[in-house]
């Protein structure tokens, strides 16, 4: 069963994310301004917001090569998807948290359940990445990436 396999890992196409349009105004406050300092009664429900697109892009720790390459170490062909001759692409989708982990894995465009599980089995073994930024700050962002499963 020792055939040549190849897994073709496309992580550059998928890891783009469309930006997230938001409008900020800064004002300064003027003579005619009353300025009060008090605690926001909310922040943290802002703080843990979802972004789509940052300023500086979460990246793999050795980047896009090492990913691939982490990838390509870690998948394992199915037996069974194997046998049958499946191959597909498996798009996955995921939040880089601030701290650099994975959370909310899962499958948003399947090729078959053997091709889907070890997709998802080799990103919940991921080490954590570097955390994307917004404004200098850590911030959740949102990934989606396909992995192709192609046999040679």
């Amino acid at each position: 069963m020792k055939k040549t396999l190849s897994i073709i890992l496309f992580t550059c196409a998928g890891m783009a994310a469309q930006a997230q349009q938001s409008t900020s105004i800064k004002t300064s406050p003027s003579d005619k301004d009353i300025v009060i300092d008090a605690p926001v009664a909310d922040s943290s429900a802002h703080n843990d917001k979802i972004f789509t697109a940052v300023e500086d892009e979460p990246t793999f720790p050795g980047g896009k090569d090492a990913f691939v390459k982490f990838l390509a170490t870690n998948i394992r062909y199915p037996a069974t998807a194997y046998e049958k001759h499946i191959q597909g692409k498996v798009f996955l989708s995921f939040v880089i948290e601030k701290d650099g982990s994975l959370t909310d894995i899962k499958v948003v465009r399947s090729a078959s359940n053997d091709l889907d599980a070890e997709a998802l089995r080799v990103m919940k073994i991921c080490p954590r990445w570097n955390a994307g930024t917004q404004n200098g700050r850590p911030v959740r962002v949102a990934y989606t990436i396909p992995i192709s499963f192609t046999l040679q």
